[in-house]
C-alpha cells in the first residue's frame, strides 16, 4: 500500500459512519494533496463502494476540485449573475493583467456574496465590492 493510499484510507476512516461523506472526504483529499486526481477518485470510490463515474462526477462538477496540483497562488472570481449585474465583467481584464502568469485567475459561478459582489476567494478569505483597483491590489498581493 503506497503512502498516499494509506492516508486517504484514513480521511475515509475519519468520516465513517458520517451521513454523505463524500464532499468532506473529497475536501481533505484536495486539502491534503492539493489535488484529487484519478488516482484519488479509484482509492475514494472503492474505499465509499461507489463507481469511479459516481466520484468524478462530483469531482468534476465543482470548482474546489483540481486533477493536478496548483502551484501559483489562485483568486477565485464570481461571474455569476449577481456579481455580473454588479459589473463584474468590467473588472476581469484588470484581474488577469495584475497577474500575469504569476496568480492563477479562475473564474467561478457563486461564492455566496450575491447581495456584496463583485467578489473574489483567496484560499479561505472573501473578498467583496470589488472595482478595478480593488481586484488589482488582491492580485498583486496573492
Amino acid at each position: 500500500m503506497s503512502a498516499k493510499e494509506q492516508k486517504i484510507g484514513e480521511i475515509i476512516a475519519e468520516h465513517h459512519g458520517r451521513e454523505g461523506p463524500l464532499l468532506p472526504i473529497l475536501h481533505d483529499v484536495q486539502e491534503e494533496f492539493g489535488c484529487v486526481d484519478t488516482e484519488a477518485e479509484a482509492i475514494i470510490a472503492k474505499g465509499l463502494n461507489l463507481s469511479r463515474a459516481d466520484v468524478h462526477g462530483v469531482v468534476s462538477f465543482y470548482h474546489d476540485y483540481t486533477a493536478e496540483p496548483e502551484t501559483r497562488p489562485v483568486v477565485q472570481i464570481c461571474r455569476a449573475e449577481a456579481c455580473k449585474a454588479r459589473g463584474v465583467e468590467n473588472i476581469i481584464d484588470d484581474a488577469k493583467a495584475a497577474a500575469g502568469d504569476r496568480v492563477k485567475i479562475q473564474t467561478v459561478y457563486c461564492l455566496g456574496l450575491c447581495s456584496s459582489g463583485p467578489a473574489a476567494r483567496t484560499g479561505d478569505d472573501l473578498h467583496i465590492r470589488l472595482d478595478k483597483e480593488a481586484v488589482t491590489r488582491l492580485v498583486e498581493s496573492a
